[in-house]
């Protein structure tokens, strides 16, 4: 996984050029970010338990996959969603704070299509489940950072879409 600096210096350094004005408008704009984003992250990690009920009370509970002969009517594959649930917060997390999403491809969805699909998740509930978790924490958060998390979140949906 590499941050903004990591892409920018190596990007640079392939082409063997110092580095322009854009490259020191994307160093900038990353450096200029990064209280936001950690502040942001502070705030995730405080919070992330009632970030994930919040969202599994929003998309999850009372639906089809919850009832008995659902995807998530026993209790052992209930539990396994919270945990990938909060496996995507935590990695969205990550993504943000590096600003970089290939992170997420890298760690979260490689694979994880086939296997849900093998496994009988239903995606379209999952990315239901993303979507929910990126208004709680936008809701948590506050727009700006919200904006900067929303990033990470809609590029895990693409993925699982």
């Amino acid at each position: 996984m590499l941050d903004v600096i990591d892409q920018v210096i190596k990007e640079y350094d392939t082409k063997g050029q110092y580095l322009d004005g854009a490259a020191l408008e994307r160093l900038r704009s990353y450096y200029t970010s990064g209280e936001l984003r950690v502040k942001a992250a502070q705030s995730i990690t405080a919070n992330a338990e009632n970030i994930i009920r919040a969202a599994v009370a929003r998309t999850l509970l009372y639906t089809p996959v919850t009832r008995p002969g659902g995807n998530m009517y026993y209790a052992r594959r209930y539990a396994a969603c919270i945990r990938d649930m909060d496996y995507f917060l935590r990695y969205a997390t990550f993504a943000m704070l590096a600003d970089n999403t290939s992170l997420l491809d890298e760690y979260v969805l490689k694979g994880l299509v086939e296997t849900y699909r093998a496994l009988g998740v239903p995606l379209d509930a999952t990315v239901r489940s993303i979507n929910a978790l990126k208004d709680v924490v936008t809701g948590q958060v506050g727009s700006p950072a919200g904006q900067e998390m929303a990033k990470q979140f809609d590029h895990l949906a693409r993925g699982l879409s």
